[in-house]
């Protein structure tokens, strides 16, 4: 039976992560390796300003100190004595479309993952209802994850609507699509009269056209959008080359 390690962005308490542990329980040996709290939009940040504490709890998970990436680490190198096969992050409460990958906590623990060799899937719900929904989808993938072939430094990115298994239209394969300029941020004052700022919500969506994750899941179908670490705009190599041959 293949090793599976689960991690997460929104804590090691969260029931999306709970769901996805219970979904795959007869699919694969387990081992959950999560934030002791709330880490959203830590995006692939490591701590390195200070030693991290691993904890086991009752329940047989582990709590980390740390952002979704640190426990990924812990989770490969601090738990088993082999590698797992296959790393899965979530299931996140929310999506995670277009520009929400540069910030998730939740792809860059599957991103943490595929660094470290492994083929890993981030899994997002679309709301905050229908876990097992999206529990089902990932049993699904695991199931014919063995045939999975993907380049070097590739992995998924799974978004599932909010509704029940049954008014799921199917699966489409996905680009990114992406958001507007952020709005600016709302500023509050706090008990002692002093300006703070929440970061505003999301923009409206600037492109989500047929092919985009944005699309499918507004047509309740699930996204599955391959995302590579290698960030080069590579087109764009001779333009600068270009650019820079006028100072030579």
């Amino acid at each position: 039976m293949r090793r599976l390690l689960l991690s997460n962005d929104d804590g090691v308490y969260a029931p999306g992560l709970r769901a996805l542990h219970d979904a795959l329980l007869s699919h694969a040996n387990m081992r959950v390796v999560a934030p002791d709290r709330d880490r959203s939009g830590a995006s692939n940040s490591l701590t390195l300003s200070r030693p991290l504490s691993l904890t086991a709890l009752d329940n047989g998970f582990y709590s980390v100190d740390g952002t979704p990436a640190d426990c990924v680490y812990l989770g490969v190198h601090g738990v088993w004595d082999e590698k797992p096969d296959l790393v899965i992050s979530g299931i996140n409460h929310g999506s995670n479309l277009g520009d929400d990958v540069l910030y998730s906590g939740t792809v860059a623990a599957a991103m943490e993952g595929r660094n470290l060799g492994m083929t890993a899937i981030a899994m997002s719900l679309c709301g905050e209802r229908h876990f097992a929904t999206a529990g089902r989808v990932a049993a699904t993938l695991i199931g014919a994850a063995d045939q999975l072939s993907l380049p070097p430094r590739t992995l998924l990115n799974v978004n599932v609507p909010d509704v029940p298994w049954e008014e799921i239209k199917g699966v489409k394969v996905t680009r990114l699509g992406y958001r507007g300029p952020a709005e600016k941020p709302l500023p509050v004052k706090d008990p002692r009269g002093r300006t703070r700022y929440w970061i505003a919500p999301v923009a409206a969506n600037a492109d989500d056209g047929e092919d985009t994750d944005f699309a499918a899941v507004e047509a309740g179908f699930v996204s599955i959008t391959p995302l590579q670490t290698d960030l080069t705009r590579h087109p764009a190599l001779n333009d600068v080359q270009d650019w820079l041959d006028v100072f030579a």
